[in-house]
């Protein structure tokens, strides 16, 4: 297998297909890029190092950044193996893919940063090989979508020219993936206590919630109820009172009573978007009330009052008819020439009062006037968050990562007010779209959080593309807010470790938690790389459980076996029948269906 790319999601997929999945990889990087580029160079990582140095000395002493062997040591406790074979190039030409082997390869992982550099790579590899399997790395969904059809295509009619016009079929297929898109609901998930995570498949919705487990939690609890990871007691990297298990067996279960643990709570076919989560309904129109300040409102209403008055004690005086009085009033308010020389004293005072306020009004309606004006001609600006906010998420961040986060925050319909330093940030349009309020600034500066409303917060969500503000930011909210749920995202899953374990020891009645997007990512990308469909990922604290849908045709761990006996604890679970809800444990696994199973990644690996 071939992996090409230019940051650290290349060299975390290159470890995962040979380190889980035993596959012979080469991986194409760029010259003097053997190691994952970092999101932050040079100074910038020193200074991160540096502060991080200092954050240590000051609360607990030195963290060691290695395990007991020295060795660098991944989120799941192994030293991350070296790929294989490294071909260093400048640009994927089709020269350079020949010599990466594409010819003869049988798959190709495209994950530049860049989905031009991605695209045109593709469209070479193809080429070269028609029966490849390609996966590609593209952030634009729309676009992603049409090369899948078009490298799709193109590989059927090469086949078909080599089998000459007979029509044979082939097994190359396209995936077009987004880390981004893989990697947000579990950032989301993790800034938002309480918050389901949601894994959508074929005609299929998969809940699954973090709780402690009852007495009462084992088999036949329910349709589609189960435990699938037992947490550790407190620290997410195996440092607490138990050690996290993933798919634990029912008698792991039945004694970790008490013990928190990630459950499979609901399993049902989704009607409708609001299955999965409540989302917004945006229009074109600005709402009434966004036009006209409070003040303003309150005005006008005070001299619709004034006028309803005047007619009614108008009414009153002369007795005329009620729609004659309201009539007469608004013709005094207007000063359109009628004076009441001949009539009553009350009637001439109730003109003078109409007239006064006619004068009143005309200031009012010309405020009105501009203030409506204003608010048009600033409709596309960026909203300020509003004074009396609370109980929100503060995302740092607008890039690739953090405009997919906001989306996912804002279809689950939670508060967000996002602080970006770039007045050109990609995502700053998806947060003038969705009315999300909008700080720019540079976080590390004094009084930006302030000016997110951080001190009413209910979570930090950190997700620049820079340790050093990422940390920075995370120890200023502290010290306003030390009970702040914080959410990083770190490049480094050492220097993670380090951040997280240092940052629960100084705060440990707040929750910490660090995620690294490649980390959340690349399983993903291996799956599609071996040809399985691996629909969603869910974090379980530094490590991943995922969701595949697996056909059972000849596969000897579940063709001819039931729900209950193809369960391998430790490795996979069969969650259910693709498209049904109901699935009962001793339904028998047979030829033509296709299932949901959850698997670690070496689980997942074994069922190939």
């Amino acid at each position: 297998m071939v992996v090409c790319g230019d940051d650290g999601l290349a060299h975390r997929l290159a470890a995962e297909l040979r380190g889980v999945y035993g596959e012979q990889v080469t991986l194409v990087v760029p010259p003097n890029e053997r190691t994952a580029r970092p999101p932050v160079v040079g100074r910038a990582r020193a200074a991160s190092a540096a502060l991080f140095d200092r954050v240590v000395s000051a609360a607990v002493g030195t963290v060691g950044r290695t395990g007991g062997t020295g060795q660098p040591v991944g989120g799941s406790g192994v030293p991350r193996p070296e790929p294989e074979g490294v071909l260093e190039a400048a640009e994927l030409t089709e020269a350079v893919l020949a010599e990466a082997g594409v010819a003869r390869a049988a798959a190709l992982a495209l994950v530049h940063d860049d989905d031009e550099t991605n695209i045109r790579a593709a469209l070479t590899a193809r080429r070269l090989n028609p029966r490849l399997r390609l996966v590609l790395r593209l952030y634009n969904r729309r676009l992603g979508q049409h090369i899948e059809e078009l490298l799709d295509q193109a590989a059927a009619l090469a086949a078909g020219e080599e089998d000459g016009g007979r029509g044979g079929g082939t097994e190359a297929s396209t995936t077009v993936l987004s880390d981004a898109d893989t990697a947000a609901p579990a950032l989301a998930a993790t800034a938002v206590a309480g918050t389901s995570r949601v894994v959508q498949t074929e005609g299929l919705l998969l809940r699954a919630v973090e709780r402690p487990l009852t007495g009462d939690d084992g088999p036949g609890t329910g349709p589609g109820l189960c435990t699938l990871a037992l947490l550790s007691g407190g620290d997410p990297d195996g440092g607490g009172e138990h050690q996290p298990r993933l798919l634990p067996d029912d008698e792991e279960v039945r004694q970790a009573a008490g013990r928190q643990a990630v459950v499979l709570e609901h399993v049902s076919a989704p009607v409708g978007a609001e299955s999965a989560a409540p989302t917004l309904r945006m229009t074109g129109l600005l709402p009434l009330a966004s036009l006209f300040s409070r003040r303003l409102r309150w005005s006008l209403a005070g001299l619709v009052g004034c006028v309803v008055g005047l007619a009614v004690a108008l009414w009153l005086v002369t007795g005329i008819h009620p729609v004659r009085a309201f009539y007469v009033t608004l013709l005094d308010l207007f000063a359109i020439d009628d004076p009441a020389l001949r009539e009553p004293l009350g009637r001439q005072l109730l003109q003078l009062l109409s007239a006064l306020t006619g004068l009143l009004l005309l200031p009012l309606l010309l405020a009105a006037a501009l203030e409506a004006f204003g608010t048009f001609r600033t409709a596309s600006t960026l909203r300020r968050p509003p004074r009396g906010l609370s109980g929100h998420v503060v995302l740092l961040g607008l890039g690739k990562i953090g405009t997919r986060v906001l989306t996912r925050l804002r279809e689950l319909n939670i508060p967000v007010v996002c602080v970006e330093s770039d007045p050109e940030a990609r995502g700053l349009a998806t947060a003038r779209r969705l009315r999300v309020p909008v700080v720019l600034g540079d976080v590390t500066q004094e009084g930006v959080l302030e000016g997110a409303q951080i001190h009413r917060a209910r979570a930090l969500l950190a997700v620049t593309s820079s340790d050093t503000t990422n940390l920075e930011a995370v120890l200023y909210a502290r010290t306003v807010r030390p009970d702040l749920r914080v959410v990083l995202r770190l490049y480094d899953d050492d220097f993670a470790t380090a951040v997280y374990r240092t940052l629960r020891t100084a705060y440990p009645q707040a929750l910490t938690r660090s995620r690294s997007v490649t980390h959340l990512a690349a399983p993903a990308f291996a799956g599609a790389m071996l040809g399985r469909q691996v629909l969603g990922a869910v974090a379980v604290e530094r490590r991943v459980l995922l969701f595949a849908a697996i056909d059972v045709d000849g596969h000897p761990r579940l063709e001819g076996r039931t729900v209950r006996d193809a369960f391998q604890p430790g490795s996979w679970r069969v969650l259910a029948l693709l498209g049904r809800t109901a699935t009962p444990a001793g339904h028998v696994l047979a030829k033509g269906d296709r299932v949901v199973v959850a698997a670690t990644r070496r689980g997942l690996a074994e069922l190939r």
